[in-house]
């Protein structure tokens, strides 16, 4: 049995501040006690972290992110080894990604392919939601069997890319259906693909072709019917509803108002949305490029509404929809047609330091930015409280971070395999110091200690919502 005892720190939940010791025995956290208590002074362990002056957080759960998705012709420009190893510099210690259901294929073989990718090459521990491409009748009887084992119980289906991903809406109230009985939580991304690719046909007949238009012709109306949309059938179907990378204030106001009917609806934000706008889009000489997401940055003034949500408990998570893509060679496909602008930015390094910068702004309280980046995404996917809480018998991922230390965002410094960074320049207060992955310290001081293959997969249990 190895020991290791955390002293000194402001231990942060979601639930309580105070300051206290950690133990830790092997790979789980057992013991909490006040700092300069006869329990605390009686701990003994080979391994001692003085936390005095910092915080000690549970390890960020990053529940939304797509490491070597292909899209557009290309594949996202991290692995699973550059991208876990990135979350973990940031202080992050469980993603759950996505696994793709092949157009015509089982669930099974989208799952299969990347437990392929993600196997042996993991710093950190992670887990798959599905993408389900193609509903049918085989499907919904893999999702129930999926959900019964817990190797996957949540699957994202999309209103959007026609021809890609695309559901209608008769196959999405099926498996929506099929979520209420297993208890599965069906996750959607909310825009109304065909109305859209409507609009980006237009846009490029009429020359508009540079990247700004992927804000535009992705207006915020068709974010805002898509949800209300989305709501309606998950309420027919008695299933619960997750609606990710939320960015509009009308789609949120959708949300608010379903909760305010105590129906089963949540939502997620992003980084980008709350510190990006439409002004980045609009940056000269192609640089807009480099924000292409979608759903899209909306201008400037949808951030304070965001926040209001997230305060309000109508927005319950923030992940970061890491979705990287080189400028140099990726993003660059679209040069002359906004749409072959493969979609997605960098983020999984960047989200806990970012909304660190909101406590330091006053934003958010410090225990509410455990809940939305560690607490509720465990909850919501099933992991609590083995992840995102610090507390005995949970996994002993924490996260030593220093309050105080002023840092530049830049891709100079990142460790996310992409040329770019979305928040280049960008000054922020705070920094992880050490991050412990079941007990194990992958990092401490800026030095890297992790490896490939520590990160384990996860089952996970139902939402706990529920």
């Amino acid at each position: 049995m190895t020991r290791t005892l955390i002293t000194g720190g402001l231990v942060v939940t979601a639930a309580e501040e105070m300051h206290a010791d950690v133990l830790i025995e092997d790979q789980k956290i057992v013991a909490l006690a006040a700092t300069g208590s006869s329990t605390a002074a009686g701990w003994q362990a080979e391994t001692v972290i003085d936390a005095h002056g910092q915080y000690v957080i549970p390890g960020g759960v990053d529940a939304h992110t797509h490491m070597e998705l292909p899209f557009g012709g290309t594949s996202a420009s991290d692995t699973f080894e550059t991208g876990t190893r990135a979350a973990a510099w940031g202080g992050t210690t469980t993603i759950v990604d996505f696994a793709v259901q092949p157009m015509g294929g089982a669930l099974r073989e989208g799952l299969d392919a990347w437990h392929a990718k993600a196997e042996g090459n993991c710093a950190i521990d992670y887990g798959f939601h599905t993408i389900v491409a193609d509903v049918n009748d085989a499907v919904l009887k893999e999702m129930e069997l999926l959900t019964a084992s817990g190797e996957s119980t949540s699957f994202k289906l999309f209103m959007a890319y026609p021809g890609v991903f695309y559901s209608d809406d008769g196959r999405i109230l099926r498996a929506m259906q099929t979520a209420a009985h297993t208890g599965a939580l069906i996750m959607m991304h909310a825009e109304n693909g065909p109305a859209i690719d409507v609009l980006v046909a237009q846009a490029l007949a009429a020359g508009h072709t540079e990247p700004r238009y992927h804000g535009e012709v992705r207006r915020e109306l068709l974010e805002a019917e898509a949800t209300h949309r989305a709501i309606k059938l998950a309420q027919v179907a008695g299933s619960p509803l997750y609606v990710v990378h939320v960015s509009a204030g009308s789609a949120l106001a959708e949300l608010a108002a379903a909760r305010d009917q105590g129906l089963p609806v949540f939502g997620e934000t992003c980084p980008q949305y709350l510190f990006l706008s439409t002004d980045n889009l609009a940056e000269p000489d192609f640089a807009g490029a480099k924000y292409v997401c979608s759903t899209p940055l909306r201008p400037r003034e949808h951030q304070a509404q965001l926040w209001r949500g997230l305060r309000t408990n109508d927005l319950q998570v923030v992940s970061t929809d890491h979705c990287p893509f080189c400028f140099t060679g990726q993003k660059e496909l679209g040069r002359g047609d906004f749409s072959k602008i493969p979609n997605g930015l960098p983020g999984v390094e960047n989200r806990m330091d970012l909304l660190h910068q909101a406590v330091v702004e006053g934003r958010i309280s410090r225990r509410r930015w455990v809940e939305i980046a560690c607490a509720t995404p465990a909850r919501m996917f099933g992991l609590y409280p083995r992840k995102g809480t610090i507390a005995p018998g949970a996994d002993a991922d924490v996260v030593v971070y220093d309050p105080q230390t002023v840092q530049v965002l830049s891709a100079s410094t990142h460790h996310m395999n992409v040329d770019y960074s979305a928040y280049e320049g960008r000054q922020v207060t705070g920094r992880v110091r050490t991050v412990l992955s079941r007990g194990t310290v992958v990092l401490d001081h800026g030095r890297w200690l992790g490896r490939a293959g520590h990160g384990q997969f996860l089952t996970r249990a139902t939402c706990q919502y529920l």
